[in-house]
Parts: structure tokens; sequence; C-alpha cells
């Protein structure tokens, strides 16, 4: 039997959650105009949307659109200044609750994890596997085809509702998931939403769990949409690729990127999270190399962009590119 969330739809709707959530928004956003606007009628702004949302006559407004590259392009969707507070008051609730329940190698939008915890992780497991490089180490490793995009929304909510009882909340939170849709089919979730990322990893937990304890995968590793599978029998991992293939697409209505599944052993590098992996080193991925050097030349901030990369590039097995950055701006940089 699943532990339900004690918090109820009051208590995270309350003004007093609203403005603690308003402090942590703030954070790196008060000299945006936007928020500088909505802070000079902050209680203003707050009580009405309180007031909407205990009356449950709240509705989340529409999208501002934009493009990145991040290093893909990436259609980032930003909600109004109110709606992102919402988002704030309901993450920091529900995030320590969801939290408990994620695995210990699942990486992204998660404090205390991120990229280069993930690496590390990779290179122990590599270690552990290999019996310290004495034996073949292979790794199937797994892309997701367009992830965000086609997370299904009653299969989300019914994920949700397995932890949830509270009524209120679980419309409130169908209004913030149904406010974006990537097509008529009530699928995806806005890149630029604080929620999104809770509710991936809410999503793809089903699949960790089902990772762990279905096919028994001891080390397993997954980042948003990329997951690495390690083992030192290349059968075992062949024969895991078809049960995954049928529990994303029953279970989740997710399918594998085909051009981006594969098993490779460590020894030959296996490319995870920018890095190319092997045994006793990682280097920087090649597109990753060259993006890096275009950005360089064309940021006006040369000191600012090489502490940045010399921060990134110290993590791996990059001397000879660390002082090729350093040397592309030799006359504005004096090294520490």
């Amino acid at each position: 039997m699943k532990i339900k969330l004690v918090h109820k739809f009051e208590e995270i709707v309350s003004v007093d959650n609203l403005l603690c959530a308003w402090k942590e928004f703030l954070k790196d956003k008060r000299n945006r105009l936007d928020v500088q606007k909505f802070s000079l009628k902050l209680i203003n702004n707050i009580l009405p949307l309180n007031n909407e949302l205990v009356k449950e006559n709240y509705r989340h407004g529409g999208y501002e659109s934009f493009k990145i590259n991040d290093p893909k392009p990436r259609d980032i969707h930003k909600a109004s200044i109110r709606d992102r507070l919402l988002h704030h008051a309901i993450y920091r609730i529900l995030y320590p609750f969801f939290n408990r329940k994620f695995i210990a190698d699942s990486f992204s939008c998660r404090i205390g994890k991120g990229t280069h915890k993930a690496i590390n992780r990779f290179k122990d497991f590599s270690y552990k596997v290999s019996k310290n490089n004495t034996q073949t180490c292979y790794v199937l490793k797994c892309d997701i085809r367009k992830f965000f995009a086609n997370i299904d929304h009653e299969v989300l909510m019914e994920i949700l509702k397995e932890y949830i009882e509270d009524e209120k909340l679980l419309r409130l939170l169908e209004k913030i998931i149904c406010s974006f849709s990537s097509d008529k089919n009530k699928v995806g979730l806005p890149l630029g939403n604080l929620t999104s990322q809770l509710f991936v990893n809410i999503y793809m937990n089903k699949f960790d769990q089902f990772v762990k304890h279905n096919l028994k995968a001891k080390y397993y590793i997954r980042y948003c949409d990329d997951f690495v599978i390690f083992s030192d029998n290349r059968g075992q991992l062949e024969n895991y690729l078809p049960q995954i293939n049928r529990f994303l697409l029953q279970e989740l209505k997710l399918e594998l990127h085909p051009q981006k599944v594969f098993i490779k052993t460590i020894a030959s590098g296996v490319d995870f999270l920018g890095w190319v992996n092997f045994p006793d080193y990682k280097v920087l991925r090649t597109t990753t190399k060259k993006r890096m050097f275009k950005k360089l030349k064309e940021n006006n901030n040369k000191h600012e962009s090489v502490d940045s990369y010399l921060g990134l590039l110290s993590h791996g097995n990059t001397y000879k590119l660390k002082n090729k950055v350093v040397q592309y701006i030799e006359p504005l940089y004096t090294p520490h």
C-alpha cells in the first residue's frame, strides 16, 4: 500500500505558502521588469490569486513561447508570473514528498543530484561491473523519443491519484497539466514550468521501479529521458530491450528513440550526458566542444565564459582542451 500525501489543498493554496513561494521565486529574478511590477503590488496580487484558488475559480493563463539551443533546439513555454508563483507553491510542498519515492539513481531536477553526480555514478558502476577493468562491461544506452511532448495527461493523473487523495488538489493539478498540450490528444508538458520537472520524474518513477524491481537491473542510471544499464552479459541487455519497449508503450505511452539505442562496451567509449566515458577517463563530446568554441567566439564577456568552461572541463580528462580555451583569449585572460 502506497503512503499518501498528507498535505491538503488548503495548505498549498494558503497565503502563507504563496508568500513563502514568492520569496523562493524571487531568487535571481529581482531585476526582471515583470517580477518588479508584480512585487510592487504583491499583496494585491496574491490575495485575489488565493481567493480564486480557494473558491476553485482559478484558471491557468497562456504561455509565451520561444526557442533555445540547449544544445539542440528546444521550445520553451513560459507562464505568467502569477501562474509561476502557483507552480512554486505547489512544488515546495509536493517535491519533498515525491523525492523520497524516487530511486537513488535518478539524477535530473533533484536537489543534491545533477549531471556531475550522474557521471560519477556512471564511473562507479563501470568499475563495479568490470571488476576494476578486468572484464568486459557492456552498457545499454537509451533515449526516449520527444519525451516532454509525449507525456500523456491521463496517465500522469492516474499516477498522481495513487499518491494523492485530496480531490481539490487533484483538480488543481489537472488544471496546470491540461493548461498545455503539444497536440489535440492531451499530451505534452511545457519545458518552462517548474512543476513539469517534478511531473516528469513522477511519471518516469514508474519506469524506474519497473527496471529495479521487475527487470532487477542493479546498475541503472536515469537522467531525464536518457538512461543506461550496465551488465557483464550482453545477452542480458539484449533481453531487456523488448521488455523496456513494451512497458514504456503500454504503461506510459512512450517510445524509445530508434536511432539512440545501442549496446557498447566501456572500452569503446559510451556517450552519456555530454561526455564520452572510457574505463579510466572521459572526454568531452565533439559536438559539445564545437559549441563551446562557437560560444566563446560570439560571447563578449570572455572572462566569464572562460571561467565557466574551465569549471566544466575540470570534471574530465581535458588538459589540452583547457589550454586551448585559455590560449583562445590569452591577451584577455590571466590563468589563476
